[in-house]
């Protein structure tokens, strides 16, 4: 039997969603800025289909140091890693200060640092350096490729290189750019990804699963879970999105409901 909430003997039409814990179908979530009452309530509804939560940018920098603490606990007992932007630690590299950054993450409880060049240009002796020092300390790494600017060209090939370094040098996953609008990256100014550099990254990679694709539009979450299957990692999901990305993940959205109707072929209607 199928878990919901219904209690209703019924299977997901997408079938073998993968169950948390879990190290592929994973969903990393955009937090701008929810206050302690706010996530908890989106916890309680959607925690279970939330893997990591990221603290947007430099925001974590603007909380009060009670409600970061408060928050950081609340979403780690939830089994949910969370971790500061990727422009935060940018911030950190550009001052000379990454070693105090990482201390300090470790001592506020993130459990998960996000390592990025999106915005400065860092060479790759300091990019090595930042993930190795922080899976020595303990942090789950994910790194991110591609530029923040949509002028900047997304050149595929030293993308591929680049993750297959960010792997050899622990980083858990890696991140496709594609910023909170969707439009860099694999995708163009619409939002539509080009699927030659989508299938150049992938085959580049060691498999689809250490890839985290970010995809904060409906339609890019469509096109990565019909092209990859329901099980694809996606990223920079809004937070009032999470249970509408689970349902597309499911068949319980029209969208990839049709991608299962041939399991249907021939119906039976009970009445």
């Amino acid at each position: 039997m199928i878990k919901n909430g219904w209690g209703l003997d019924l299977e997901f039409p997408l079938l073998d969603r993968r169950p948390k814990p879990r190290n592929i179908g994973l969903t990393m979530v955009l937090d701008k800025g929810l206050g302690l009452g706010e996530t908890r309530d989106l916890l309680e509804i959607a925690g279970e289909y939330i893997d990591f939560l990221k603290l947007s940018f430099g925001t974590s920098a603007l909380y009060s140091p009670y409600v970061l603490h408060k928050k950081i606990e609340l979403v780690r007992s939830y089994g949910i890693d969370i971790y500061p932007g990727g422009t935060f630690l940018e911030v950190a590299i550009l001052q000379g200060k990454l070693d105090q950054f990482l201390e300090r993450a470790r001592e506020l409880g993130f459990s998960c640092i996000e390592v990025s060049d999106g915005t400065i240009e860092m060479d790759y002796e300091m990019r090595k350096r930042a993930i190795q020092k922080a899976v020595d300390l303990g942090f789950k790494v994910l790194t991110e490729i591609g530029k923040k600017d949509k002028n900047e060209v997304f050149q595929v090939d030293e993308m591929v290189k680049l993750l297959n370094k960010d792997l050899e040098n622990g980083a858990y996953r890696v991140i496709v750019e594609g910023r909170e609008s969707g439009t860099v990256g694999i995708y163009d100014s619409k939002g539509d990804a080009d699927q030659n550099i989508l299938e150049k990254l992938l085959y580049g990679a060691p498999s689809s699963e250490v890839i985290i694709w970010e995809a904060p539009l409906k339609k890019q979450q469509v096109h990565l879970i019909k092209t990859l299957g329901n099980n694809v990692n996606l990223g920079n999901i809004p937070t009032s999105d999470i249970l509408a990305v689970e349902a597309l993940r499911n068949g319980l959205r029209g969208d990839t409901f049709k991608e299962a109707l041939y399991r249907y072929q021939n119906p039976v209607f009970y009445t």
